[in-house]
């Protein structure tokens, strides 16, 4: 088994509300419906356990799922969702992510950023790596494009045009 991973950072700005956005962030039913690849959300406490569908990964079938550790702070200036890779004792998962999500308000509407690195272990030779950071890059974009696509659509709004940010 091999580690490979990957990073991102998006950032827009948002015409909605902070707390609009808060909502939809923060709740585990709503989530899996705007988010392509992901199925459900299954919440204890302060731990979410994500899963997602059955993917490809160079002839490796996976069906991703992991716990994170969420930690929720809805401040006045800022609102911040922190997550770590945190499976249940005794338990090897072979995905996880790390990362954060930031909503601060932006005159009439919300920047949101936000920044996932998320791991696979897979039975593939370092030698893959370049392919596999690149389909993991590429599904990346691809499910963040579409996430954002929804959102905006539930929220009734827009981005502000010029606003996104992705690295």
């Amino acid at each position: 088994m091999n580690r490979f991973t990957t990073t991102t950072e998006s950032e827009a700005v948002v015409a909605a509300e902070r707390g609009d956005i808060w909502a939809v962030l923060t709740d585990p039913e709503l989530l899996p419906r705007l988010t392509p690849l992901l199925t459900s959300i299954e919440t204890d406490g302060d731990r979410w356990r994500w899963s997602m569908m059955r993917l490809a990964v160079l002839g490796v079938g996976i069906q991703p799922t992991f716990t994170e550790r969420m930690r929720f702070t809805d401040g006045p200036e800022e609102s911040r969702i922190d997550f770590t890779h945190e499976p249940p004792p005794d338990t090897h998962e072979f995905t996880g992510a790390e990362g954060w999500y930031r909503l601060r308000d932006a005159g009439g509407g919300t920047h949101l950023a936000i920044r996932l690195t998320l791991h696979v272990e897979l039975p593939l030779s370092r030698l893959a790596s370049p392919a596999v950071v690149g389909l993991m890059n590429v599904t990346l974009q691809r499910t963040g494009d579409r996430f954002v696509t929804n959102l905006l659509r539930h929220l009734d709004a827009d981005e502000v045009p010029g606003s996104r940010v992705t690295r």
